[in-house]
């Protein structure tokens, strides 16, 4: 049996429901120096910066940004970054929740070549993420029940980021 779509089939609600957003906390994220790895399968430049510690607070939640962590990002072509992160916080009561950070970040080629050297005004380019939290059950477990959107802010040793939950 074979079903087909006329323009009687449309959802109810789905126009209404539109997101909102609850803060969550901010990160700053300690990074290294980054390595170009080197063109990857005609995609673009891939890169390795590693985490080197940081915090974060929030209503909710703080703590501190564990060393190891690392990020991967890859310099399309047309110059726009692909964020790839994953790195593990430690709350201030010793539970360990890691994160993975997928985004966008790009700009004018003139901001973007600044923007690992010097502040950059944050409104002359693009930097926003999506995060995927995992946590143990417990204290912090909502983490891993939500999508959140990250507003990135970059200077050349520290990355900050705004979490927000979608609700």
């Amino acid at each position: 049996m074979t079903f087909e779509l006329d323009d009687t089939h449309q959802p109810k609600k789905l126009a209404s429901m539109l997101p909102t957003f609850e803060y969550v906390m901010q990160t700053r994220v300690i990074t290294g120096k980054g390595m170009v790895m080197g063109e990857y399968m005609g995609t673009g430049t891939r890169m390795m910066v590693p985490v080197l510690g940081g915090d974060f607070e929030g209503p909710l939640l703080r703590g501190k940004v564990i060393p190891g962590g690392t990020e991967w990002p890859l310099v399309r072509h047309d110059g726009k970054g692909m964020i790839d992160a994953r790195y593990t916080f430690q709350t201030d009561d010793g539970v360990y929740i890691n994160i993975r950070n997928t985004g966008h970040r790009y700009g004018p080629p003139e901001v973007m070549s600044k923007l690992n050297v010097e502040w950059v005004d944050p409104d002359k380019y693009y930097f926003r993420t999506y995060a995927v939290f995992e946590a143990p059950a417990g204290k912090y477990a909502w983490l891993s029940d939500f999508v959140f959107l990250g507003i990135a802010e970059r200077v050349p040793e520290c990355l900050y980021v705004r979490y927000y939950k979608m609700l």
